[in-house]
């Protein structure tokens, strides 16, 4: 009686991938319970434990308004700064995130105006202010909970919030500080006015829309003997010629601007019988033309400085306007209040052809520079409308109406009285309300401004010579070259010109040039939520109490009992015991009424956030936030910066573009283009939404749609696809047991870590450059090609085929362990929820972390070893040409399968060492049944030079068990439908199963 044991079944002998890494990720339903399990765990707290006492490493989140559900450009924000922190955390750092959240502000209180209506007006602001804190809590706990859901980790349970008591009294100290160091005035000059929400504007409150103005050309008859210009003008009717696209400033005219350098000149209209016109001579053609005059002569040519000191008479009211000097004028093409400080909307702009006349139309109380030049000519600042952008009462003919009402009113009143050359309709881009969308004007009104080059310890309030209260002058010095270093503006260029790093660079002009143009800090606001301005007035003498040492009293009372208690308390009760007015004794004072701009609210974040946490640091590596935050946050935080520590808050400060639809336009709900997250996730999941940010440079502006996701997705499951092959491959492989050691393993597998080392390389210096894009485009090329379309195609007849603990199948293994492992860790960043499903999935380790989120980056073997690198680089390149025969003889019907398949090579120059040192390996490598060389007569024509192939039938049987086909299929009783590899194989087996 036999006692050998039967035949083993053989398909139950073919190693196939098992694993519980599945295929489908079903992400709307994995994901959630993943945040679970990281939630129970505490794996946020965890990953603080394991990094303490590390280098740190400091993002500062850029409070997002807590006003309504996050979108995909709040998405996209967000993740990329958990993108940050993810990967300086997996590089060794302790990277704590603390996210914020700014509750303040207009945007909040226009809600609160919707939903109160006509009940609002009768509102105390006590009433007001909690209505608006509980709105921007139920906003603040919404946004929570959406950005936690993308899979971001943080202090979500204690992130900072500006209307928290603590924020508020840190705001307030650090107005204390500006005021303490001389940088605070409170004047009247002209600032952004939203005659909607009527309340003054920031630089960074305002954005640029087309508007359509009315284009005026009007006549100021000049005053002064015009023989002082030119002999040839005595006994003329001379005029100057003025263009402006707001005729409603015509009524504060006080002076008409020209450049000093340019030339003018006196032209003569036919027409008109003896008046003449002043125009640039440049220009001169175009206002003909323009303005139809007929055959103009030109009766005389000087400079403008000739101009200096003359007067002209109002168009229509019986005043003066005085002849002025200004380097501002230009020669055409720029309206009214057009002047942007964005530089990336400003670069938009295409140029206007040859509009205005060299004579710039001058109202002090309606302009920047009008304001400036108005204050060296001592002209009075003169502003004739009302907080709602009417004008006031002494405005003959216009009272009462609305400014750009008026604008027709005007120009047919200026037609009627003669004064009017020329009328047409302009469009051009014009300043409006960030939130309301209104357009806005310059509007002189009294408020606190910061100032830019203000050099040392100052009056809060402007005075005269006789120690009046003055409005505001500002020398208006653009690059800070003249000035001390302690001016705000000189220190601000030279941090980003010397400290901070910009990504991109040419973030390093863009805020130079925000620097060097913005005119003083506007930093009041005429609402009722925000931080109030903890300023007091005496009721005898009117005199401004602004003393750092009382601010920084009323700051302790904002710690305990929140700003509110401005509100809350009389001035006696938040002014120290006995105190008097400096200036009269008086004793008794009101308070201020106005708030602090919202920007100096988040831009106070990095003290009033990175100074009071233990676990944080001032300053912070790295700020990224969108375009935007140009003129804001960043702009606001470098001053808060500079004020308190004489440098900025960041060392390192990135810009993202903005979400775009599939066309490039910008995306709105109205226009049904708009991508929700609210939309996505539930279809695809947060890891898809992620793998988007990562998967365009996002320092350009990025599309997203539903057909560009789809092919996100599909990059996605290419990736997953990738790591599950690796995963079913290490069943039943123990790392501390089978791994074989790297000098041990085949080629192949050396080739494949080799490759691995190179990637890892390039994705830590990626992640180290904020280059997210190149990780995610890294990591896909290896996974689909060299992984994929390589490795595994040529790998899989190894670990299929050879017995489970062949050392060449444990040898694939140990590389396959180490691959997956490594991948893991560098798509952890970015898929954070299928990095930690993989980790999990790998064999069981002891030493092994609980989380990926616990691990660090791989890191690279530190001699890579070229000469193999080049040897499988032209094995490579000579099988793409044997696959290409592979397929040819396919489509002509020669063989089905590769395996079908023998492949004869006549080897040319650098080809013969590689099919002499690879010639075993080759069959394996191109995937078929035999590889020889050509025999003598064989593929002796076309080049001597190229290596030539041919692709014939595989000789033999084909295998039951690995599909090759052999010649000695049939030789073996025990197994007669398998190759000899394959005998040998189960014999193995058999061998294992009696051990």
């Amino acid at each position: 009686m036999s006692t050998e044991a039967p035949a083993l079944e053989l398909k139950k002998t073919i190693n196939l991938p098992k694993t519980k890494f599945g295929q489908k990720a079903n992400l709307p339903q994995t994901e959630p319970a993943r945040l679970k399990k990281w939630t129970e765990m505490g794996l946020y707290d965890q990953i603080r434990r394991a990094r303490a006492g590390a280098t740190k490493f400091i993002l500062h989140d850029g409070p997002p308004y807590a006003n309504a559900d996050i979108h995909l450009g709040t998405a996209l924000n967000k993740i990329l700064k958990d993108f940050i922190v993810k990967s300086r955390t997996m590089m060794g750092f302790d990277a704590p995130y603390v996210p914020g959240y700014d509750c303040h502000g207009l945007p909040i209180e226009l809600h609160v105006e919707r939903k109160l209506g006509a009940k609002k007006a009768t509102m105390p602001p006590l009433s007001i202010r909690r209505v608006c804190r509980e709105f921007a809590a139920d906003a603040l706990k919404r946004q929570t909970r959406d950005f936690q859901r993308l899979g971001i980790l943080g202090e979500w349970d204690n992130p900072y919030s500006t209307m928290s008591d603590h924020y508020e009294a840190e705001t307030a100290r650090l107005f204390a500080r500006f005021v303490e160091r001389g940088f605070v005035y409170k004047g009247a000059r002209p600032v952004y006015w939203c005659i909607h929400d009527q309340t003054a504007l920031a630089e960074a409150e305002v954005e640029y829309h087309q508007h359509t103005s009315p284009s005026v050309y009007v006549k100021f008859p000049l005053r002064s003997d015009p023989a002082q210009i030119d002999p040839a003008l005595a006994g003329r009717k001379v005029f100057a010629l003025i263009w402006t696209t707001t005729p409603w400033t015509l009524p504060a005219n006080l002076g008409i601007a020209v450049h000093p350098d340019f030339e003018y000149v006196a032209l003569e209209d036919n027409a008109s019988g003896d008046e003449v016109l002043i125009v640039a001579a440049e220009l001169m053609e175009a206002v003909a033309s323009r303005c139809n005059l007929t055959e103009p002569k030109v009766l005389a040519r000087f400079p403008g400085a000739k101009l200096d000191g003359m007067e002209c008479r109002h168009p229509w009211i019986d005043r003066p306007s005085l002849l002025m000097l200004g380097e501002h004028v230009t020669l055409g093409g720029e309206a009214d209040a057009e002047t942007e400080l964005d530089v990336s909307e400003a670069r938009e702009k295409t140029a206007n052809s040859k509009s205005g006349t060299g004579l710039v139309h001058t109202a002090p109380g309606h302009g920047h520079d009008d304001f400036v030049i108005g204050k060296r000519y001592g002209l009075e600042i003169y502003c004739p409308v009302d907080h709602s952008g009417r004008f006031t009462p002494e405005i003959e003919h216009f009272a009462g109406l609305n400014v750009f009402e008026a604008n027709p009113e005007i120009v047919e009143f200026m037609r009627g009285q003669g004064v009017l050359l020329f009328t047409e309709s302009y469009d051009h881009r014009y300043p409006h309300c960030w939130r309301c969308k209104n357009p806005v004007i310059f509007r002189a009104t009294p408020q606190w401004f910061i100032a830019m080059d203000r050099v040392g310890p100052g009056e809060a309030v402007e005075k005269d010579e006789d120690g009046r209260d003055l409005s505001n002058f500002t020398s208006n010095f653009t690059d800070g070259e003249t000035l001390d270093n302690a001016s705000l503006r000189a220190m601000a260029l030279r941090e980003v010109d010397e400290r901070v790093k910009w990504i991109p660079a040419w973030g390093r002009e863009r805020m130079r040039n925000m620097i060097k143009g913005r005119p003083d800090w506007c930093v009041s606001r005429q609402r009722v939520w925000g931080v109030p301005i903890p300023a007091f007035y005496c009721q005898q003498c009117s005199h401004v109490i602004a003393d750092p040492a009382v601010i920084r009293r009323v700051a302790d009372i904002f710690e305990k009992e929140s700003a509110d208690a401005w509100y809350k308390r009389e001035a006696a009760d938040l002014l120290p015991e006995g105190f008097t007015c400096g200036k009269c004794n008086g004793a008794d004072f009101t308070k201020e009424t106005d708030i602090l701009d919202v920007w100096f609210d988040s831009g106070s974040s990095s003290i009033a956030v990175l100074e009071s946490r233990e676990n944080l640091r001032w300053p912070a590596d790295v700020y990224i936030e969108g375009g935007d935050q140009f003129r804001g946050w960043f702009n606001s935080s470098l001053f808060v910066g500079l004020a308190v520590h004489d440098r900025a808050p960041y060392e390192t400060v990135l810009c993202h573009g903005w979400t775009l639809d599939a066309v490039g336009k910008a995306m709105h709900k109205s226009a049904g283009n708009a991508v929700s997250p609210d939309e996505v996730i539930p279809k695809l999941g947060a890891e898809v939404l992620r793998l988007w940010c990562a998967s365009s440079d996002y320092f350009e502006d990025m599309r997203c749609s539903e057909e560009i996701l789809q092919r996100v997705t599909d990059g996605y499951r290419k990736l997953r696809n990738t790591a599950r092959y690796a995963l079913g491959n290490l069943d039943g492989f123990d790392p501390a047991r089978d791994s074989v050691p790297e000098a041990k393993m085949l080629e192949l597998d050396r080739w494949a870590l080799s490759e691995l080392d190179s990637v890892i390389e390039k994705v830590r210096a990626a992640y180290e450059a904020y280059e997210f894009h190149t990780v995610y485009h890294t990591l896909y090329d290896f996974c689909t090609v060299t992984l994929s379309a390589r490795y595994f195609d040529i790998l899989k007849d190894r670990l299929y085929t050879f017995a489970p603990r062949n050392p060449a199948r444990r040898s694939a293994q140990t590389a396959l362990y180490m691959i997956v492992d490594a991948l893991a860790r560098m798509l952890g960043t970015i898929l954070v929820f299928t990095a930690d499903e993989i980790w999990e999935s790998l064999p069981a380790d002891d030493a092994r972390p609980a989380s990926v989120h616990l691990a660090e980056l791989p890191e690279a073997k530190s001699q890579p070893d070229e000469e193999l690198r080049v040897r499988w680089e032209r094995l490579f390149a000579l099988r793409e040409r044997v696959l290409a025969k592979l397929e040819e003889a396919r489509n002509s019907k020669l063989i089905g399968g590769s395996l079908e398949a023998a492949v004869v090579i006549r080897p040319r120059l650098e080809d013969e060492d590689t099919f002499n040192y690879f010639r075993d390996q080759l069959r394996y490598v191109f995937i078929v049944s035999e590889v020889r060389s050509a025999r003598d007569g064989e593929l002796e024509g076309g080049s001597p030079v190229l290596t030539q192939i041919a692709i014939e039938r595989a000789q033999g049987q084909k295998c039951e068990r690995c599909w090759n086909y052999s010649t000695r299929v049939g030789e073996f009783s025990r197994y007669p439908s398998v190759c000899e590899r394959c005998v040998q194989a189960l014999e193995e087996i058999e061998a294992s199963q009696q051990a």
